[in-house]
């Protein structure tokens, strides 16, 4: 793991209280070079990536860790399973954008489990 991904993984999840503009495209750039493993910034609004699984279980229980994960931060991903696949889309709803949170629950969701 690059030093740049273990830093997001040692940040929180901080609250978004509104008021506040979304990330600018040179520091979702910026931050998804950090970030790595195929992560996706989609349309200067949310992350995106698809996570493959040998199975429906496997996927099951990832999707699991993920919402304990969420819960934990308090900050929770879009998060779609079917067989042998879990696709995680994040962003800030309360700004409908991105912020640094996002990163940092992207960094900490490719750190858990997949099998």
């Amino acid at each position: 793991m690059s030093d740049d991904v273990c830093d997001l993984t040692t940040k929180e999840c901080v609250p978004c209280r509104g008021g506040v503009p979304p990330l600018a495209a040179a520091e979702c750039a910026q931050l998804l070079r950090r970030l790595g493993h195929d992560w996706k910034v989609v349309a200067d609004h949310h992350l995106e990536k698809e996570f493959a699984f040998p199975d429906f279980a496997a996927a099951l229980a990832f999707t699991n860790r993920v919402g304990a994960l969420a819960e934990r931060e308090g900050h929770h991903p879009d998060i779609h399973l079917s067989w042998g696949k879990v696709r995680l889309v994040i962003w800030t709803h309360k700004i409908d954008g991105l912020t640094e949170s996002d990163f940092v629950l992207a960094a900490k969701a490719e750190q858990l489990p997949r099998s």
